[in-house]
């Protein structure tokens, strides 16, 4: 298994710098179960990012003319609830926030009242019937520290789809973060974010290209 582990200034370039990765060293093998099964994946192994401003603005991809945006922010505020609130709307097996709605006001409990100094503001997604789901969650826990006077958050994404899905499930996990931040009098800090499967659809690929204006070798121009 090969280890990836980047270090970006903020939401946007974190995206681009994945993409690079990805393009040049993601395994690329046909799906058999999942989401577009029987279609292609390019992924990395094992991928590890730290994005040490995850504040700066904007929090969506600055995208060279002529390539569609991957994400807008009136997507995002739109996402928000879903992370962080319990209401689902007909046909949904769940949403994140039925896992993290509870969690979230006792992780704010729990700084307020014992202290910073603790291991145990973690909050899980998912329980033991999400493996029979059809499409189990991709974002399994978030996981909460605060240190230098800073509240860091660590994620990670059993699977995560790279063009369209990390920039919108980052930005508002940023979001999250200023809110509880700014619950508990703690200043922002970064956002360490690992997935064993940080990948891009086939039908991206191109899309990809052109955002990062590398060729199909891997050089930039065409």
């Amino acid at each position: 298994m090969k280890v990836f582990s980047i270090e970006a200034r903020d939401l946007s370039e974190a995206w681009f710098r994945g993409l690079r990765q990805v393009l040049l060293d993601g395994h690329e093998y046909l799906i058999e179960r999942g989401s577009y099964a029987g279609q292609k994946r390019r992924e990395l192994d094992y991928f590890q990012i730290i994005i040490t401003n995850p504040a700066n603005r904007p929090l969506t991809p600055d995208v060279p003319a002529g390539v569609p945006a991957p994400t807008t922010m009136e997507y995002i505020e739109k996402y928000l609830p879903y992370l962080m609130t319990a209401k689902r709307a007909e046909g949904e097996q769940y949403t994140y926030g039925q896992f993290l709605e509870h969690q979230i006001a006792e992780v704010i409990r729990m700084y307020k009242q014992d202290g910073f100094n603790t291991n145990q503001a973690f909050m899980a997604v998912g329980d033991d019937r999400s493996i029979y789901l059809d499409d189990p969650p991709c974002l399994r826990f978030i996981d909460t520290r605060v240190r230098y006077g800073k509240l860091h958050f660590i994620c990670y994404f059993r699977s995560w789809d790279l063009w369209a899905g990390f920039p919108s499930n980052l930005a508002a996990i940023q979001l999250l973060k200023e809110y509880m931040g700014s619950e508990i009098r703690a200043e922002d800090g970064p956002i360490v974010a690992v997935s064993k499967g940080l990948h891009l659809y086939e039908y991206s690929w191109e899309l990809a290209r052109l955002a990062c204006g590398m060729n199909e070798e891997g050089g930039t121009g065409f």
